[in-house]
């Protein structure tokens, strides 16, 4: 009966002393590891967004673990445009390249979406939107436009005219207006407007280089990740 009462008040010390904390876990193990949220306010066929996608495409090659990379596209919405309900400033096709890259982006793994929007790029900024090219980047992403879920979203036709896709779009061009973003491109970390690209690199007070996007990502991940009893 001694040793049952002497086990049970020493117990919990001993679970707190051998059972490490998730604080400690995640210190030691990298347990749980938190992305930084990475948004650009893009205009698919705007030239301020191919360059700041070029600019992007570097950084994930020294950072990619260490993000997850999205756009915000910069439209207003007009309930008169036919086919979007939106309107974009390069026209029509550029709503429907901007709904065949949300589409991707929703259901294709990261890379895949990647080398799609590089491989519209690549086409040329005015051909952009246009179905054949959206059909032909995908297979050449290795995305399977007709049975997975992009071309259900933009349309299996690549038009992007899609309910499922224009819905996204029209979310996309509010969230867009309620974090007051403006221009094409626009750089955001965690939710904060860091960088301007419209003619030239603006507001960018911690710099505009791939350097130094890769340093503001990696302070970021570093203070997400930091475990609470390390910090004091």
């Amino acid at each position: 009966m001694r040793l049952f009462v002497v086990l049970t008040a020493i117990l919990p010390t001993m679970l707190a002393v051998h059972f490490p904390t998730s604080d400690y876990l995640q210190f030691h193990l990298n347990v749980a590891d938190i992305k930084v949220q990475v948004q650009l306010g893009v205009m698919s066929r705007c030239p301020d967004a191919l360059l700041c996608e070029s600019r992007f495409n570097e950084v994930l090659d020294k950072v990619a673990d260490k993000v997850e990379l999205s756009f915000i596209y910069v439209a207003k919405i007009d309930d008169n445009e036919p086919d979007f309900g939106v309107w974009c400033m390069h026209g029509a096709e550029e709503c429907a390249g901007n709904v065949q890259q949300l589409c991707v982006h929703k259901y294709a793994p990261f890379l895949n979406w990647w080398e799609f929007v590089k491989c519209q790029n690549y086409q040329g900024r005015e051909n952009i939107g246009k179905p054949e090219i959206a059909l032909n980047c995908a297979q050449t992403a290795g995305i399977d436009w007709e049975t997975g879920g992009p071309g259900v979203c933009a349309g299996l036709d690549g038009s992007g005219k899609a309910s499922e896709g224009v819905a996204r779009f029209r979310r996309s061009v509010i969230l867009g207006h309620e974090l007051g973003i403006t221009k094409s491109c626009t750089v955001l970390i965690s939710g904060n407007a860091v960088c301007v690209h419209d003619g030239t690199w603006k507001d960018c007070e911690n710099g505009h280089n791939v350097n130094d996007f890769v340093r503001q990502i990696e302070e970021e991940h570093k203070r997400l990740n930091k475990p609470n009893s390390f910090s004091k």
